[in-house]
């Protein structure tokens, strides 16, 4: 289950907002035309829509889709166009292909299985496309892996152009790939007659910009992964905004380290013990706080077999590495989310690979699915942890986007939003 639950948005009430720590960077709203708004008003039958899907899903070792969570996500948009009446086209990318080297491998061909499985009906699929697309209103049409086009990734005009030419509106129902310029999701919005948002994306954005633009009080932010260096920009941008902050993953390490705490072979990055410092100085200025783990698992070495021993964050060996946070730590991030009005998660806060040291990202998770507060998920580890756990029905809002939920949380714009932006002044709008 990778997909937003526009549904279940506002399915809890709302709470009482506690006062603003200090105030947080501007983030106007992305006003963009909606595919959803012209269906709703008869504009798109008898159009020729091309949808740009996120449709890149695992296959297993016999070529079948091994998790149809992205195909399912993308039904909604697909649904209104073809009950809208009109001619659809849809297509994406599927894995990391060679532009104009074309493998077995790269096809969607089982995508078009399952998704015309998912839809009731037969989905074709049209390998040469770029000079034309023999579809009819109430039709539907899968276009072969776009990233097999020379040009794509580059964001070359004249794809971007020759795409265009193909549709009367364009559908960027895609989030995951928003941060990316390519002729699909970027290139082709500039020269398509319309260009706006589906529903996918359009719930993703909104549910973000609910959790940072204007966030129920308190706004608790759970990022975790291995490195700070990774995600820095992240972080000083959240410190800047929520009234809590909760690190956890290998980049923890470097903030204990930086507090003075024993770490001991644990991966730390030394160059960035100021930063995490500068962080920690900035929530603390606004009255925000970082509740750094005060118990950790650890074991002698990176395995799932290697025996987990319980310590305190003070007591930490000097041949031992930190891979999951204990039970006290747990027990108190649970009682900061239960009081959240507003979460915003981006990764796993142990090696939850390892059954040893699962249980902190299972105990975060939990308590992250049980608090009212608005909660919000993003990013590959976080969302295999909430399938792994059973928690999705539980959450308000699941990205498709890894690197585009980072950078919008991160305060970015994104090439493939910005351009639908500058669109949205279109014939229709």
């Amino acid at each position: 289950m990778t997909h937003p639950h526009p549904s279940s948005v506002a399915r809890r009430g709302p709470r009482a907002s506690a006062p603003r720590l200090g105030r947080p960077p501007d983030r106007p709203a992305l006003k963009m035309l909606h595919f959803a708004d012209l269906a709703r008003h008869g504009l798109a039958r008898g159009r020729r829509v091309l949808i740009r899907a996120d449709l890149n899903v695992p296959l297993d070792e016999q070529g079948r889709v091994a998790d149809d969570s992205r195909l399912r996500a993308s039904l909604p948009c697909i649904r209104l166009a073809l009950e809208a009446g009109a001619a659809v086209m849809v297509t994406s990318h599927l894995g990391r292909p060679r532009e104009g080297q074309p493998r077995p491998g790269d096809s969607l061909a089982p995508v078009a299985q399952r998704l015309g499985e998912l839809l009731g009906r037969e989905l074709p699929l049209q390998r040469d496309w770029l000079d034309g697309v023999a579809v009819q209103p109430g039709e539907i049409v899968l276009l072969e892996n776009c990233r097999l086009h020379p040009g794509e990734k580059a964001d070359d005009d004249g794809l971007a152009r020759r795409m265009a030419t193909l549709c009367d509106i364009f559908v960027n129902d895609a989030f995951g790939t928003a941060h990316r310029a390519e002729a699909s999701t970027h290139g082709i919005a500039r020269h398509a007659p319309v260009a706006c948002a589906g529903p996918l994306l359009a719930a993703e954005v909104g549910a973000l910009g609910r959790a940072l633009a204007d966030p129920a009080r308190p706004l608790v932010a759970v990022v975790g992964g291995a490195k700070v260096s990774s995600k820095l920009a992240v972080l000083q941008s959240l410190a800047r905004q929520v009234d809590l902050l909760i690190v956890g993953g290998g980049m923890a390490n470097t903030f204990l380290r930086a507090s003075g705490l024993p770490v001991g072979l644990s991966l730390v990055e030394p160059d960035l013990l100021a930063a995490a410092q500068d962080i920690m100085t900035t929530l603390a200025q606004r009255g925000a706080a970082l509740p750094l783990p005060v118990d950790v698992r650890t074991a002698t070495r990176f395995a799932a077999d290697a025996p987990a021993r319980l310590r305190a964050a003070t007591e930490v060996g000097p041949t031992e590495l930190i891979l999951d946070v204990g039970p006290a730590t747990s027990r108190l991030w649970a009682e900061a989310l239960a009081q959240a009005g507003t979460i915003v998660w981006n990764g796993p806060v142990g090696v939850f690979e390892f059954e040893a040291f699962a249980a902190g990202t299972q105990a975060l998770s939990q308590a992250i699915a049980d608090s009212p507060a608005f909660t919000m998920a993003g990013g590959g580890d976080t969302l295999a942890a909430i399938a792994r756990y059973g928690l999705a029905p539980k959450i308000d809002c699941i990205s498709t986007g890894g690197g585009a939920f980072l950078e919008l949380l991160e305060g970015r714009s994104l090439p493939a939003l910005a351009v639908l932006q500058e669109r949205a002044q279109g014939p229709y709008a």
